[in-house]
């Protein structure tokens, strides 16, 4: 069982900057997947950005050069870098993880049914 919960989110101006963060309950090295997901008001959940064990990234083309995700293994956590936020990057910001295989290569298909641990969220809101 993992359990992930996100913080972080707030209100910020257009062109400004958020640092998201998700702290998992078990390491997550070699086994998981982890990634972030978005879901703005009317629209389905959507990938942002996975990153593997070996540090290993793959984004959305609608973030690609703007935010950035990382990890840090000893402290169980995953971050979401924004930068040069826009008002269409409003949503609710999950982290998410699901097992990897060792085959798997980037760019990972990020469908949100794949992904079987959620944290609860956090909102995210850019005015322009």
């Amino acid at each position: 069982q993992v359990r992930l919960a996100e913080s972080g989110g707030g209100s910020v101006q257009a062109g400004g900057s958020l640092r998201l963060s998700c702290i998992v309950s078990k390491s997550t090295a070699n086994t998981y997947l982890m990634a972030w997901f978005r879901q703005a008001p009317g629209k389905e959940r959507e990938g942002v950005g996975a990153i593997d064990s070996d540090t290993s990234t793959s984004y959305a083309d609608s973030v690609k050069g703007r935010f950035i995700i990382s990890q840090d293994n000893d402290r169980n956590t995953l971050y979401l870098q924004m930068n040069s936020l826009k008002p269409e990057d409003t949503a609710i910001y999950y982290c998410a993880a699901r097992r990897r295989s060792w085959y798997e290569r980037p760019p990972w298909g990020l469908r949100s049914g794949d992904f079987g641990y959620w944290g609860q969220g956090t909102q995210v809101t850019v005015s322009s």
